[in-house]
């Protein structure tokens, strides 16, 4: 009686660490050298973006995706994501692209990475303009 017991007292102390662990963040969404150590809502804008949540000026859902366009935002996307100078909050910045025109959205780390990210988008070719509304992040 006394050995089941034990092995039903170790078996709820098993229990309770595992519950204990899953409530537990994990970095599962994050992945890269870069980000060890960060969890992943580190990385989360929403809350910054109020203009988005204002309905006031056009969202990504708004694009209407023509051709030219949709392969316009993925350059413009691939050459900010490929400039590892760039924070991770400046790789996840929005872009919409509506006839050539590249608005860009969202907060970025310091004044030098809003003009970076300005200056690689405005480099990519088929881009008439550009509309920088990126916001730079305040601690």
């Amino acid at each position: 009686m006394e050995n089941i017991l034990k092995v039903a007292g170790l078996t709820l102390a098993l229990f309770c660490m595992s519950a204990a662990a899953e409530d537990q963040p994990t970095n599962k969404h994050v992945t890269g050298s870069a980000m060890q150590g960060q969890e992943a809502h580190d990385f989360d804008n929403t809350g910054i973006n109020k203009r988005d949540r204002e309905g006031m000026n056009p969202t990504e859902q708004d694009q209407k995706n023509p051709d030219g366009d949709r392969n316009l935002l993925a350059a413009v996307r691939q050459t900010i994501v490929d400039d590892d100078s760039l924070s991770i909050t400046a790789h996840n910045v929005k872009i919409i692209v509506q006839n050539g025109v590249v608005t860009l959205r969202g907060p970025v780390n310091t004044a030098a990475e809003k003009a970076k990210v300005e200056s690689l988008a405005q480099a990519v070719a088929g881009v008439s303009s550009i509309d920088n509304q990126l916001d730079i992040k305040t601690p």
